[in-house]
């Protein structure tokens, strides 16, 4: 499924007369049924407060703190402010990455990239999303 969680062009689809001309967006992809799910507006369902990262590169080497929790600022994406994080290492060396504020449109496949102050730590790719807390909060929009 060639589509981005956040994704809102390109989708081929009208909106709903009862939420005015707001945008589609991708909120998740079913592989197993081959779904797309998306909804209309600024949709709860693309928030992410936590995601696990693999195939971690790290500037100086791995820091400190990571097997009881880093805490650090994190970006996954380009422009974006600095978002404050726990990061902590597992046994197989991924990473689960826990926000204080959650995201929107985490992108597995996408990076996310580390900081301490001004200093760039590393970063790694988003394997994964964890924690979802729009998830539990109605009836998706539309599987396409």
């Amino acid at each position: 499924m060639f589509y981005t969680l956040g994704q809102r062009q390109g989708l081929g689809i009208g909106g709903r007369s009862d939420r005015g001309d707001e945008p589609w967006y991708v909120v998740d992809k079913r592989l197993d049924d081959n779904a797309l799910v998306v909804d209309q507006g600024n949709s709860t369902l693309l928030l992410s407060s936590s995601l696990q990262g693999c195939e971690a590169s790290w500037i100086g080497g791995a820091p400190a703190g990571l097997d009881e929790g880093l805490a650090c600022m994190a970006k996954i994406r380009y422009r974006q402010a600095d978002q404050a994080c726990t990061v902590t290492r597992n046994d197989d060396d991924t990473l689960v990455v826990a926000f204080d504020v959650p995201q929107r449109a985490v992108a597995p496949g996408q990076f996310v990239v580390f900081y301490q102050d001004e200093r760039c730590l590393g970063g790694a790719v988003i394997d994964s999303i964890l924690a979802r807390p729009g998830a539990d909060s109605g009836p998706l929009a539309a599987v396409i």
